[in-house]
């Protein structure tokens, strides 16, 4: 069975919604904010970086899920050093080229922040959104970086 809601009242629906838009920001210990996105509901982002022997990139890739930071997947293009699945925790999937992904993570992240130390400019570490890319290697390398997802004011 099919039900359909006129416009008003579909209007009406969503404006009692929340809309659960967030601003993902990067800070470094001195409280300067290095990268500054914008995040609705749904939307995600992921942490990106070349693995100090390998060379090739790592993603670890978040969503806000109800005004929530939650760790989503993970692309992993090698069993290299630190790079494994952990049985029970999401699922590995071949991505076609030799590497996997591990979906279905679905973590919550404590706080709706971590801390990361980004690496030199060889490891790269990086914001990427579906628009736009912040450098945090380039902004703090070696620095405690902060990585917040907060209600818009």
């Amino acid at each position: 069975m099919r039900v359909a809601f006129g416009g008003a009242l579909t209007a009406l629906l969503l404006s009692l919604s929340p809309a659960f838009a967030e601003t993902l920001i990067a800070t470094r210990t001195d409280g300067v904010v290095i990268a500054r996105f914008h995040i609705p509901e749904g939307e995600g982002w992921c942490i990106n970086w070349r693995h100090s022997v390998q060379g090739f990139e790592v993603s670890d890739c978040y969503l806000n899920q109800g005004g929530l930071m939650v760790l989503d997947r993970s692309h992993l293009p090698d069993f290299a050093a630190g790079l494994d699945h952990i049985p029970g925790r999401g699922i590995q999937l071949s991505d076609g080229m030799g590497g996997y992904w591990i979906v279905d993570l679905n973590e919550p992240v404590p706080g709706n922040a971590y801390i990361l130390r980004p690496g030199s400019a060889k490891v790269d570490h990086r914001i990427t959104t579906a628009t736009a890319e912040a450098s945090l290697s380039a902004a703090a390398y070696h620095d405690r970086v902060t990585i917040a997802l907060i209600p818009d004011d």
